[in-house]
């Protein structure tokens, strides 16, 4: 087994305390600055990445449940609390998912995948890796358009 089931539950937990940190820091962003469009990123402002974030975590678990994805309209939404909401139900169904794994089945590759699936069939410990690190990568943007933004993120590395 290449990936535990409490290593990938924890991997996920920790992505989340740190997203905690940035749903903090990005309070003090006032509505035109979490709105604004920055040129040079694919999700241009920091509520588009946030968004982002959350709808790639939601579609891939709905994926591996072998759901279709829902059409959520998370980048809809110009307001911090909805989706700090969106963010606690998409944790929790990424929870769910989880605990409802054995530890062969997260670590065998799906044997068929939706219309909708990106890529070669995965084991679901893969995609649940690449939902971290997709979420690390946004993260890193959203440090870059805060510091634009003149208000520079604390520190958010895993090991803090």
């Amino acid at each position: 087994m290449l990936f535990t089931k409490q290593g990938v539950i924890a991997l996920h937990a920790w992505t989340h305390e740190r997203l905690d940190t940035v749903f903090e820091h990005v309070r003090v962003l006032a509505s035109p600055e979490f709105t604004q469009a920055i040129s040079g990123f694919g999700q241009p402002s920091v509520r588009d990445q946030l968004a982002h974030i959350l709808a790639a975590e939601s579609g891939w678990i709905r994926r591996l449940k072998k759901l279709t994805s829902e059409k959520r309209e998370l980048v809809s939404s110009r307001d911090l609390p909805a989706l700090e909401a969106a963010r606690k139900n998409v944790v929790s169904a990424t929870q769910a998912y989880l605990r409802d794994l054995s530890e062969l089945q997260l670590n065998t590759a799906l044997e068929t995948v939706p219309e909708e699936w990106v890529g070669p069939a995965r084991s679901p410990a893969f995609i649940l890796q690449h939902i971290c690190t997709h979420a690390f990568h946004h993260k890193g943007q959203i440090a870059a358009m805060c510091r634009i933004l003149g208000h520079p993120l604390p520190d958010t590395d895993l090991q803090r």
